[in-house]
């Protein structure tokens, strides 16, 4: 069963309306005072005012105890609580959950940026358009509290327990998931001789890990990675230097030969995936590039059925780019990709 701390961080999650208990307080004013003070974390640590940074750091930590206590609550909410009052609650403690991981993550990667200038946070959010409590304090804090239309979608019929992790892409990462890595996916599978074809997402990621790391988030479940948010801030200078300078680079690495010869199981996979790189990607239209200067590219493993760990996803990722200034985004997606389309009709 629940523990009274684990009741107690439940009730002051939910305190009274307009009035939050202790650890909803905490929670804003942490979020309050990291996104205020966000300029110190870029000060260099020789810098005289550097103590600016390790303060901020530290409270960054402070937060994301916190945040982590508070998903914990859910998974053993989920676990614990009996049904009649676990569909009772689950819908609100699901939100908070997912607006906190978010959060979390938005404030793990202002922690990794050297910011030199004002982030661009937007205005409050208009009162109609967010909820009350913890859940909507929250939402006007991010970037994209405006955007209403995100933070409006239905729970899950059943409840899970499972934990996420959402955190911005880590230099261990370019090195080490290799499952990810568009390039290294096909000699990973000729060295290893796979029977099974690179997944879709990994070729699309390649780019976006060479050159825009920088907004880039993974999700981790117990079973290790299973979904990416990739962006590029400046699309159009971001696809110049992809058609001009990394796809070539991949050609000449993997010519279109590359698979022929292959394991029989896998060469019509190889053969896939090499064409995929040596296919002319399509052109954005300039009234596209105009009005959304940004691109987005989001996808989660079959077993995240949860689309709430999702949205954070696409939370987290849209409050990067509007923080630096996007006015809005798009994503490239194949009329024939129907899994993709799907993900995306289910985020809203």
């Amino acid at each position: 069963p629940l523990t009274p701390e684990e009741v107690r961080m439940l009730v002051e999650l939910f305190y009274l309306p307009y009035h939050h208990g202790a650890l909803a307080q905490e929670l804003l004013e942490h979020f309050r005072w990291l996104r205020a003070n966000s300029l110190s974390v870029g000060v260099p640590a020789t810098a005289p005012d550097a103590c600016g940074g390790t303060r901020w750091r530290a409270r960054a930590q402070s937060f994301q105890l916190l945040c982590t206590r508070a998903c914990r609550l859910h998974s053993r909410f989920v676990s614990s609580a009996g049904r009649a009052l676990l569909y009772d609650l689950h819908p609100y403690l699901w939100d908070i959950r997912n607006m906190l991981l978010a959060a979390s993550a938005f404030v793990l990667w202002l922690g990794c940026q050297s910011i030199t200038a004002p982030i661009l946070l937007g205005r409050d959010a208009e009162p109609w358009a967010r909820r009350g409590g913890l859940f909507g304090e929250l939402q006007a804090l991010l970037p994209v509290g405006n955007s209403c239309d995100l933070f409006y979608h239905p729970p899950p019929l059943f409840p899970s327990s499972q934990l996420y992790l959402l955190r911005p892409l880590l230099p261990l990462d370019k090195v080490g998931a290799l499952a990810w890595r568009g390039c290294s996916e096909i000699s990973q599978a000729l060295q290893a001789q796979l029977s099974h074809a690179p997944t879709l997402p990994g070729r699309l990621l390649g780019s976006f890990l060479s050159l825009s790391p920088e907004y880039t988030f993974v999700l981790e479940d117990e079973g290790g990675p299973c979904g990416y948010a990739a962006g590029a801030l400046h699309a159009e200078g971001f696809l110049q230097q992809r058609d001009s300078s990394w796809l070539p680079a991949i050609r000449h690495k993997y010519p279109p030969d590359l698979g022929v010869g292959g394991p029989a199981l896998g060469q019509d996979a190889l053969e896939e995936a090499v064409l995929f790189f040596h296919s002319e990607p399509l052109a954005v239209p300039q009234p596209v590039l105009r009005r959304f200067p940004s691109l987005v590219q989001l996808g989660t493993a079959p077993r995240v059925l949860d689309v709430g760990a999702s949205r954070s996803l696409a939370l987290c990722l849209l409050s990067a780019l509007r923080a630096n200034g996007s006015r809005g985004v798009f994503c490239q997606v194949s009329d024939a990709d129907r899994q993709l389309l799907s993900f995306y009709s289910k985020l809203g």
